[in-house]
């Protein structure tokens, strides 16, 4: 059914387009009522207008905080046009309709995210009348129209000039459910800002939030299975969810997956340049450079082959270098906050490879909660933001003070890959690190080492130096550290790495049997260093 649009109600905090569109409406013949600025700024304009006070016979109240909380204004919203009882009330109480409402909420999320903002200047953004315009309207979606969002401003009109000044259904209908999203995620947002107050309390802090506009990926994990990508505009950093596809086709499902990995990864490389190699949400390839191309090539021979089809990110400007780099290798997308522009346009020549610019340079990740859906309900946790608590070293043989920093790389690595995880760290330049090898998501820690890190290392070597001896195999293996994300239960993965000739070790300590571990290192003379926080990634 087509409802002509006889008087309009427009109230908005976003003027952006509104005197366009209010010209546009007047011309067409409709009434416009408004409140406050908005009335103002189309008076100011020369376009008629008349304030909502006039038509409801009520000044605005209170600082402003009562305009259209009325029965003037909601029954002239919400009564049932096709309804005879409701029609002879309207009529009983001369009251009129109001067939189209134009409102955009008071700023709320922006006046939150201003530094130093006062709990009272956040509580004066919370809109009231607004909220329950739109919702009244939204609910009357049969007889009345709604923009919350100036985008729609020209659909409606065209429809109006289309249709000799009326809506449809469809499209009422479309912008109706639009409202009821607005204001889920309008309210979430309020809900989680006063959730902090709650949590300074030390109560349980409410879980809210809502997600609008989602788009359709081309399918999920798997082709039989639907996708959507929602984004989150409170990221308070670099997020894979919100970038800009410079070249090739649009990402998947899995793509994003690999990407977030690959960027969260990448993150605790900030400030040098650094890169992560990402297959099936593991950094197959690791490493930092001193350029970005060094870094890059460092990275992909941690697992050349695993590196196929990887997505990768990168911590800066990806340069010329770095894009002939990527040669003829097969890369699913590549992830950076920025490219030179003949790098860039060096890799579009890559038809099937998506370029993604970041909005945020990347940084060291930002404290904030992850959200993981499972039957039934929601596991909320902090994120994983730290490398480690202490660094402490128990053994009589001594952690040489030159491979703490190599250490630390260690930590990050396996921080990012799936328990139970081994990774084998090297410096294969002075300053420069990377991962030799890597064992991820194995049921027992041993295989970890055993069949998957050592053996990985090994092939990348043979690869890199096909006439390498056995002996010097020996030699690089006893220079680089192994690094476990969590605590060795038994002595066997001590008995294990020995096997493999290591001779440093770090891992989180806090097992029953840390001092088994500990005399088998002894025993072996290796150095292995606590620091008092395991990093489970499942």
């Amino acid at each position: 059914m087509d409802v002509k649009i006889k008087r309009a109600l427009l109230s908005v905090s976003d003027k952006a387009g509104i005197l366009d569109f209010a010209r546009n409406l007047s011309e067409m013949g409709v009434e416009l009522l408004s409140t406050g600025g908005t009335a103002r700024a189309i008076r100011e304009a020369g376009i008629p207008v008349k304030d909502v006070s006039e038509f409801t016979g009520f000044p605005e109240m209170l600082d402003g905080r009562v305009k259209t909380l009325t029965p003037q204004v909601h029954a002239g919203i919400l009564y049932m046009r096709d309804n005879a009882e409701h029609v002879s009330t309207m009529e009983e109480y001369d009251l009129g309709a109001i067939d189209l409402v134009c409102v955009n909420l008071y700023p709320f999320e922006e006046t939150i995210a201003r530094a130093g903002v006062t709990l009272s200047e956040a509580i004066e953004q919370i809109d009231i009348g607004g909220p329950t315009m739109i919702r009244s309207a939204a609910k009357n979606m049969k007889f009345v129209t709604v923009i919350t969002d100036p985008a729609d401003y020209g659909v409606v009109l065209d429809e109006m000039r289309a249709n000799e000044g009326a809506t449809t259904e469809p499209t009422r209908f479309r912008l109706g459910q639009k409202v009821y999203a607005r204001v889920a995620e309008y309210n979430a947002a309020i809900a989680t800002y006063l959730a902090d107050q709650v949590s300074e309390q030390g109560l349980a802090r409410p879980m809210v939030k809502a997600y609008a506009d989602g788009a359709e990926l081309r399918y999920g994990e798997n082709s039989h299975q639907k996708a959507w990508l929602y984004t989150d505009a409170d990221a308070p950093d670099a997020a894979i969810a919100q970038t800009d596809v410079l070249h090739g086709k649009p990402m998947s499902y899995n793509n994003y997956v690999d990407g977030d990995g690959a960027l969260e990864a990448v993150k605790d490389l900030a400030g040098r340049p650094g890169v992560s190699v990402i297959k099936h949400t593991n950094p197959c390839g690791y490493a930092t450079g001193e350029t970005l191309a060094a870094a890059f090539e460092a990275a992909w021979n941690g697992d050349p082959i695993s590196a196929f089809g990887s997505v990768i990110a990168c911590t800066e400007e990806v340069d010329l270098a770095t894009a002939e780099a990527l040669g003829g290798r097969f890369v699913e997308a590549i992830i950076a906050p920025a490219y030179a522009s003949d790098a860039r346009a060096l890799l579009e020549k890559k038809k099937n490879l998506r370029i993604l610019k970041l909005k945020k340079p990347v940084t060291k990740a930002a404290p904030q909660q992850m959200v993981k859906q499972i039957n039934g309900g929601l596991l909320v946790q902090e994120i994983d933001t730290e490398l480690m608590q202490d660094w402490s070293v128990p053994t009589k043989a001594n952690f040489d003070e030159s491979k703490v920093a190599l250490a630390h790389f260690g930590i990050a690595a396996a921080k990012h890959t799936k328990s139970n995880a081994i990774v084998l760290v090297q410096e294969y330049v002075p300053g420069q690190f990377r991962v030799l090898g890597m064992g991820a998501g194995q049921p027992n820690r041993v295989d970890a080492l055993r069949k998957l890190s050592v053996s990985k290392a090994v092939e990348n070597l043979k690869t890199e130096q096909p006439e390498i001896s056995d002996e010097q195999i020996q030699a690089i293996i006893g220079e680089c550290v192994f690094v476990s994300e969590a605590f060795f239960p038994f002595a066997d993965s001590i008995d294990a790495a020995h096997e493999m000739g290591a001779k440093y070790i770090v891992q989180p300590g806090g097992s029953i049997r840390d001092d088994e571990v500990i005399t088998a290192c002894n025993q072996y003379g290796i150095a292995m260093a606590f620091t008092g926080m395991r990093h489970f990634k499942h």
